[in-house]
């Protein structure tokens, strides 16, 4: 149903412009584009890809467009995945500042489709209100509906030490345990520095990003693809976009600095993690290993790490003799040590050394 504007024209919503000569067209080129980027990553056509597309998509549900949305073309590439290539094992992880709400209610109840948020909440007061921890899925999708929801507002707002802090703790070894086939990213980069309060507020920077997405390319085979969400700012979509499609092409990331290395995870960032890790440790094993390390800087959790190898290393030379797995292989002395390794060199120490 439409709706007159303030400004006189019609929308889907107060915010939300329906442009009669070229909305549908760019909703459904928008949509068919991400569709046909997933089938080609997953047919191993191309190793990876990002669809630079407009309008966004993770606000609209099945039947309702929303927060500049109207069709959404992750969640439709998913279901086309899950259709016609019969694709097992879908991850989604969504880092736009807002939670999205639509992509949540399409696989609420599928147990084949994981869904990873990290959003602002603030306890139901950020736009569009939903994504709290608690929100886990339902029937069989129970458990397989993870929302990273941040409180605290801007005092301070969350960037880089609490990005990674979550992926570290929480996306990846959720996103481990599940080992999808396929990773589909709707990137927003309305988190990124350079938005105002009202549009996010937050200052995740671009590099951050890149080394955001070369993590999930250890994921699948490398078979990840990344769909444009939100974003305000153009310089920050830009410079972010960029860092992205750096990664997926493989190249040399610059660098994180070494103050955002030795940074801690804000208090409010801290309490935020340890409130999801204890909501999901009830349906993935991996992450109760994080409850105690959540407020680690990212170069204190490597060390940390480095002494756990060092000790599993001289447990196993003390067994019977037998040679300790490696580090990802189950069903050795150690193994419960090993996810703590894997993660640590794919999706950290490789990364930052």
């Amino acid at each position: 149903m439409f709706v007159m504007l303030p400004c006189g024209g019609l929308g889907v919503d107060s915010d939300t412009i329906w442009n009669e000569l070229h909305s549908s067209n760019a909703a459904r080129w928008a949509a068919g584009s991400v569709i046909e980027l997933a089938f080609k990553v997953v047919t191993q056509e191309l190793k990876n890809g990002f669809a630079l597309v407009r309008p966004p998509g993770h606000h609209a549900d099945p039947s309702t467009a929303m927060g500049f949305c109207f069709f959404n073309s992750v969640a439709i590439a998913a279901k086309q995945l899950q259709q016609r290539l019969d694709v097992r094992k879908i991850l989604i992880v969504d880092w736009d500042v807002h939670h999205g709400n639509g992509t949540q209610r399409v696989f609420y109840r599928d147990p084949n489709v994981l869904y990873i948020s990290l959003h602002r909440h603030d306890d139901g007061n950020f736009f569009p209100g939903s994504g709290a921890a608690n929100e886990v899925g339902a029937n069989s999708g129970e458990g397989f509906n993870v929302n990273v929801a941040w409180a605290g507002g801007l005092d301070p707002p969350m960037g880089d030490a609490e990005y990674l802090a979550a992926f570290r703790t929480v996306v990846m070894p959720i996103a481990h345990e599940f080992s999808p086939d396929v990773v589909l990213v709707s990137a927003g980069f309305d988190a990124a520095e350079g938005h105002p309060a009202p549009l996010g507020g937050y200052k995740v920077t671009p590099k951050c990003f890149g080394h955001m997405t070369r993590q999930l390319m250890s994921l699948a085979g490398g078979r990840v693809v990344l769909a444009l969400e939100g974003g305000h700012d153009l310089t920050s979509i830009c410079d972010a976009s960029e860092s992205c499609v750096s990664a997926l092409l493989g190249n040399e990331l610059d660098p994180l600095p070494e103050e955002t290395l030795r940074q801690r995870p804000n208090p409010n960032a801290v309490r935020s993690l340890e409130t999801v890790i204890q909501v999901q440790s009830k349906y993935w094993t991996y992450v109760k290993r994080f409850a105690s390390k959540v407020g680690y800087s990212l170069l204190e959790a490597q060390k940390l790490d480095r002494d756990e190898v060092d000790t599993v290393t001289a447990l196993a030379s003390l067994s019977v003799g037998r040679p300790m797995a490696a580090a990802g292989n189950y069903g050795s002395i150690g193994a419960d040590y090993h996810y703590d390794i894997m993660v640590c060199r794919t999706g950290l120490v490789q990364l930052y050394q």
